[in-house]
């Protein structure tokens, strides 16, 4: 197909620029498809096309910024000319919404003869305008006018930097190609409105083109020249009021038609924006090596095509390296008395805790350029080691921002992405220190003991930089790729146990146990916080609810047993969602009775020197005579229903082969039965519970330090043997089975519960005992005691045994609690024994007290 001889189709599928897109013939536009109509085109026809003329495709300038509206909307008014073009390029994707790119090569002129479809993409009979055919010279007016065209289009080019090549190869197409194209490309080239080219691409007749083009030529030359007088630099940067992206090699589209793709003009706000970006990353005095990195991606952003996928790249790793706070931080209000009682005000209890940040305080106001510690809360859960963090950074003044690493399984939510990768980001370390704006605030690490592990990475072994206090002074994001001070970072981890964290990861850290509440704490907390802050949630206030001290213990004993308040704060809400019916029921028949929402009858009865209240004082005059609501303990069981706890251990403990002991958990200290019974058999011991292998190797160790012992207990057998598992079988179980269970504190419940089983005497009903064995008959420390105790406490038990070495964590434990608790300390299994039975053990002869039951 020679050229002159390429022809459109009768029918075109139209294409709707947004805003204030113009495509001219000869040139390319890159055009971003998301509008409905549009989508449709690109689907439809154009990544379907299966020959030039399908893929041919009508480009009109669009009504606004919504290039194609929704189809089921009218279609707008279309401008009357437009541009064929063939889409040489398609790039996009589908998620997460669908969204396409065109790079499209004008063609020629057409005019829209008819709209013949519209959905679901418009379709218009066109009419071709210029038929692309070879410009021919001769006299008259048209030549005059050609000939000035391309004086002033090679003036300009001259004018520009020739060393360029883009520029260079500019100023040979002037030569090559048709004067009847050169007004449409240079007219896509040199900076123009768009409703300059609207009128370009009205002009039909080259003779009209030619004179709407020459005056914009004259001016962007007039301009040129203006700026090199005006501006004292160099001459590659004098000749640079126009910048060309890209020259592309002419094309051989189907039919022989020679085509020049054409020039893109810059986005003038694109190069300023990036003139900006440049001014910013310069004032964040950020450190050397990192303004090196900067400035070496600046320079490939400035040399680099906008269309290119790096671009976006390049620009956003640029941006945020400007927003990061590489210098700013916020002063620590160092007021050691205001920090105290605003940690008082928030937070009852927690002394340990709130000592040792007052002692960050003081340690900061004498030397402030201390790196900040690294703080792990170890506590079960709703005992406010999360609020806590907050309540620190508010006393230092400082930006708060929590991390939730429940969950995480990949080390580059720590460390980020490298950016070769696709979709590539920073890790929520820096991107928190994006957030905030500051390098010195409070990052809290939620739940860092249920960090995950896959084939992604280790994130744990990810954050062993972030938290050492020796290294986070060069912590390297692999977005960033350059060192970013984390020292002045003050990261507060919490847990609930620390058995699931790396000891590698543990022993950077500073642990602050964070134990239970006691009931009486519990009161205090329910009575400052808890209650106030549901009464508020809840619309109600104290003249309408009003719940009394014993109603609160009556929740924490029977209706919760928990070492956090989360519990307690669903009960109180319970509570006040009940109350809150009632009360709006109330206000209801108040409301009807009185026939208005305010009632007009308290409203007459109120003297005139007092209209001027409020309505709220008026409408308090007009509460029904039942308000307040009290709650007492009659009241919860109308509300939350049974009690949920009750206490059963005496009841539990009425036959020999039961004790209780103490264990700890995660979620805090809890009590524990160990049942044992026996049968005739050959010997065997039966474990139940779900036991671990630690637990069954005490429950082994007990069996076998009894019978080693038992003449001196007077223990035996049914048969009244002192091989205790002559012809016997023992069964020890562990009730809630459904709980797994592990660990070496049970030797001594289960000593005990064993030697009440052979000697027929009953464990006292009000004691706990916990504690590893040995062997031997020694007792060896465990931990978690407080939590335990606690548990205890709750109980309602009064007799604690614990082994003598950790006597030393009675400390911890409140003094009103140690008064209502009677401590035994054990060194060996004899004193454990003589604590936990009535009268010491052995007391009197077992078939003595077997004869009495008899």
């Amino acid at each position: 197909m020679e050229r002159g001889t390429m022809r459109l189709p009768e029918r075109l599928p139209l294409l709707l620029l947004a805003g204030e897109e113009v495509l001219l013939p000869g040139s390319s536009l890159r055009v971003g498809v998301d509008s409905a109509r549009n989508l449709q085109l690109v689907q439809g026809r154009l990544l379907r096309g299966n020959s030039v003329r399908s893929t041919i495709i009508g480009v009109v300038p669009g009504p606004g910024p919504s290039g194609g509206g929704d189809p089921d909307q009218q279609l707008p008014r279309l401008h009357r000319i437009g541009t064929a073009g063939i889409a040489v390029q398609i790039v996009g994707s589908n998620w997460p919404k669908p969204h396409y790119t065109l790079l499209i090569t004008g063609l020629c002129r057409f005019n829209i003869l008819e709209v013949v479809k519209e959905k679901p993409f418009p379709v218009a009979k066109v009419e071709q305008l210029d038929h692309l055919e070879e410009y021919a010279d001769g006299t008259g007016e048209l030549t005059d006018l050609s000939q000035e065209f391309y004086k002033y289009a090679v003036q300009l080019v001259e004018m520009l930097d020739m060393s360029v090549p883009v520029v260079a190869k500019l100023r040979q197409l002037l030569d090559s190609l048709p004067k009847d194209t050169l007004p449409d490309i240079v007219a896509s080239i040199i900076r123009t409105s768009a409703n300059e080219k609207l009128q370009i691409l009205d002009a039909v007749g080259l003779e009209e083109r030619f004179k709407k083009t020459i005056p914009l030529l004259v001016r962007q030359i007039e301009g040129l020249k203006l700026l090199q007088k005006t501006r004292k630099s160099t001459p590659s940067d004098e000749k640079r009021i126009v910048t060309i992206r890209s020259i592309r090699k002419n094309n051989q589209i189907p039919g022989g038609q020679l085509h020049f793709n054409g020039l893109e003009q810059e986005d003038d706000d694109d190069g300023d924006d990036i003139v900006m970006l440049e001014k910013k990353i310069k004032s964040t005095n950020m450190p050397e090596q990192a303004m090196k990195v900067c400035m070496k991606e600046l320079k490939r952003l400035k040399k680099m095509p906008q269309s290119m996928p790096e671009f976006a790249l390049t620009r956003n790793y640029l941006e945020l390296m400007a927003e990061l706070p590489w210098n700013k931080s916020t002063t620590d209000q160092l007021d050691l008395h205001a920090a105290r009682v605003l940690l008082d005000s928030d937070h009852y209890a927690m002394q340990k805790l709130k000592r040792r940040v007052l002692e960050y305080l003081a340690v900061r106001q004498l030397k402030n350029n201390l790196k900040g510690p690294i703080l792990c809360f170890v506590g079960p859960p709703g005992v406010g080691k999360t609020s806590v963090g907050r309540s620190i950074a508010k006393t230092l003044g400082r930006e708060f921002y929590r991390i939730a690493l429940g969950g995480v399984c990949d080390q580059s939510d720590i460390r980020g992405h490298r950016r070769t990768y696709v979709g590539s980001m920073p890790g929520r370390i820096v991107n928190g220190l994006k957030t905030v704006g500051v390098s010195n605030p409070v990052f809290l690490l939620d739940e860092i003991d249920k960090l995950g592990k896959s084939l992604q990475g280790d994130p744990a072994a990810a954050l062993l930089e972030v938290l050492d206090p020796e290294q986070n002074h060069s912590f390297t994001d692999h977005y960033l790729n350059v060192p970013f001070d984390l020292s002045q970072v003050l990261f507060i981890a919490t847990a609930n146990t620390t058995a699931t964290i790396p000891p590698a990861l543990l022993d950077r850290m500073e642990l602050i146990q964070v134990p239970g509440y006691i009931q009486e704490e519990k009161m205090e907390i329910a009575h400052r916080h808890l209650i106030p802050k549901q009464l508020e949630l809840h619309g109600l206030t104290s003249q309408e609810i009003q719940i009394q001290h014993e109603a609160t213990e009556g929740i924490i004993s029977r209706y919760t047993r928990e070492a956090g308040v989360r519990s307690l704060e669903r009960k109180i809400c319970a509570i006040c969602r009940a109350v809150a019916v009632k009360v709006a029921e109330c206000q209801h028949k108040v409301t009807e009775s009185n026939c208005g929402p305010v009632s007009e009858k308290v409203k007459e009865s109120v003297p005139e020197e007092t209209k001027e209240e409020s309505i709220d004082d008026v409408t308090d005059l007009a509460l029904p005579p039942e308000m307040p609501i009290v709650i007492d303990r009659h009241a919860l069981k109308d509300i939350l229903g049974p009690p949920i706890y009750e206490m059963e251990v005496s009841q539990r403990l009425s036959q020999p082969g039961v004790a209780i002991g103490l264990a700890w958990t995660p979620l805090g200290g809890e009590i524990m039965f160990v049942e044992a019974s026996r049968m005739e058999g050959e010997g065997q011991l039966t474990l139940t519970g779900q036991l671990g292998d630690v637990m069954k190797e005490s429950a082994h160790l007990a069996i076998s330090w009894l019978r080693s012992n038992a003449k001196k207990y007077h223990l035996t057998n049914a048969a009244g043997s002192f091989d205790l598992l002559d012809n016997t079988d023992i069964h020890l179980h562990f009730p809630a089975g459904a709980v797994t269970k592990d660990g070496p504190s049970a030797g001594v419940t289960i000593v005990t519960c064993l030697a009440s089983l052979f000697s027929g005497h009953l464990v006292r009903s009000d004691v706990a005992m916990t504690g590893e064995i040995t062997l031997r008959g020694l007792v060896l420390p465990v931990g978690g005691i407080k939590d335990k105790v606690l548990a205890a406490h709750r109980a309602g038990l009064k007799r604690v045994i614990l082994p003598k070495r950790n006597e030393k964590d009675l400390e911890e434990i409140p003094a009103n609690m140690r008064e209502d608790l009677d401590f035994v300390t054990a060194f060996c299994l004899d004193e454990v024994l003589n604590a936990a039975f009535e009268g010491g053990f052995p007391a009197e002869s077992r078939h003595g007290i077997l004869d009495s039951k008899l």
